[in-house]
């Protein structure tokens, strides 16, 4: 169990949210996430981090791709609809969704999104004990940009859902 101050101290953390879909044999998925993030410039190479508790995850590891949707700061409606359990839908939201010209499900109107290639997994720590999370490191092969001016939708488990906003730094 996490220590209760380590965990309200992460919980400030702010993160973009993203919603990750994969599809697999007639399967279709999305989640929402605040995991994902670029881990390199001269390479396009994001890190999505995934339990493997989620349905998303044996779709992603078979097929070794994966989508990142980036949300804009009025895509809250879409960001919670997709942080239910996938498990739990009888259906996909058609209207929410559009595809990758591959056939990968992506949010629509988004500020961008992303087709990733996995090229490695991380399933343990250092120390060689299980994680709870596997890291998923994946070169952006395609992207689609959106409304790339819309301020995105952040979000921190201490302060919820928020929008960015105002330049923090004088010009």
């Amino acid at each position: 169990m996490i220590d209760r101050d380590i965990k309200r101290s992460l919980g400030q953390m702010m993160k973009g949210v993203q919603v990750v879909g994969a599809t697999h044999d007639g399967v279709q998925r999305a989640y929402t996430s605040h995991w994902v993030c670029q881990v390199s410039f001269d390479e396009p190479i994001v890190m999505a981090s995934i339990s493997p508790k989620h349905d998303t995850y044996r779709l992603i590891r078979d097929t070794g791709r994966f989508s990142v949707s980036i949300l804009a700061g009025d895509q809250v409606a879409a960001g919670q609809y997709f942080s239910y359990p996938g498990r739990k839908f009888h259906h996909l939201a058609d209207e929410l969704l559009t595809s990758t010209p591959s056939g990968l499900p992506v949010v629509v109107d988004s500020i961008a999104w992303l087709e990733c290639e996995v090229f490695e997994v991380k399933e343990a720590w250092s120390d060689g004990t299980p994680s709870d999370h596997h890291l998923f490191f994946a070169r952006v092969i395609e992207v689609g940009p959106g409304r790339l001016k819309e301020p995105p939708l952040l979000y921190s488990s201490r302060l919820g859902w928020r929008i960015s906003g105002d330049k923090a730094r004088e010009p």
